[in-house]
């Protein structure tokens, strides 16, 4: 058997430092906007399970039920937090470039 012959690719991309900079500061933006619809699903469940979701009757049948979800919602939430701080860590490198 033979190995796979890999095209040497070399491509050509032009970006000065502005764009550079807008194209950071925009992959953070999109980063925030998933992280808000992580944050909003994790309420949603925690409405449902209450049973406070219109449209829904889901509702959690023990205490331990809820207090399982809690902790779920909680981990995950303590990640988007984690994840927030890298963000601005990205951030304040990015305002530091110089000019």
């Amino acid at each position: 058997m033979s190995f796979p012959t890999i095209p040497e690719i070399a491509p050509t991309i032009s970006l000065d430092r502005n764009q550079v900079i807008n194209l950071l500061l925009a992959s953070i933006a999109l980063e925030e906007l998933s992280l808000a619809h992580i944050i909003n699903a994790e309420a949603e469940k925690l409405q449902a399970v209450l049973g406070t979701l219109p449209g829904l009757a889901i509702t959690a049948t023990t205490i331990s039920g809820l207090l399982s979800v809690n902790r779920e919602v909680r981990r995950t939430l303590e990640t988007v937090i984690k994840k927030e701080m890298l963000l601005e860590f990205k951030l304040e490198d990015i305002l530091d470039i110089p000019c």
